[in-house]
């Protein structure tokens, strides 16, 4: 199997909805609508999030974001109202949880050792 690339998704129950939060955390809106029931976001690095209509699986779905400034992301999560009271720490990596409407779980990391998530 030759992956070239891999997509983080999360199931949500109503799109629209679900694409208004994910707009807002983002700064900008989905890059792709590739099938109504779907809204895709690119990140520099060449991984995408795939957030798709699909109520039965809604709130059960978790991802991984890297990020380069833990901090400036908190600041601005805070400025939207979402809880960032979920923070962890470790000598690799500090991460802050955070949940979208639906309940997914969203884990923002920064890596603090160079070598992961490149």
């Amino acid at each position: 199997m030759a992956i070239e690339n891999a997509l983080a998704s999360v199931a949500v129950k109503n799109l629209k909805a679900a694409a208004l939060w994910y707009e807002k955390v983002f700064g900008r809106p989905a890059d792709s609508v590739p099938m109504p029931e779907v809204a895709e976001w690119k990140f520099a690095r060449g991984g995408w999030l795939q957030v798709y209509e699909l109520p039965k699986r809604a709130g059960a779905t978790s991802c991984t974001l890297a990020v380069s400034s833990l901090a400036e992301e908190i600041a601005k999560l805070d400025k939207l109202g979402i809880d960032t009271s979920h923070r962890s720490t470790s000598d690799k990596v500090n991460v802050v949880m955070i949940r979208d409407p639906d309940g997914n779980s969203i884990a923002i990391a920064e890596a603090l050792d160079r070598r992961m998530a490149r």
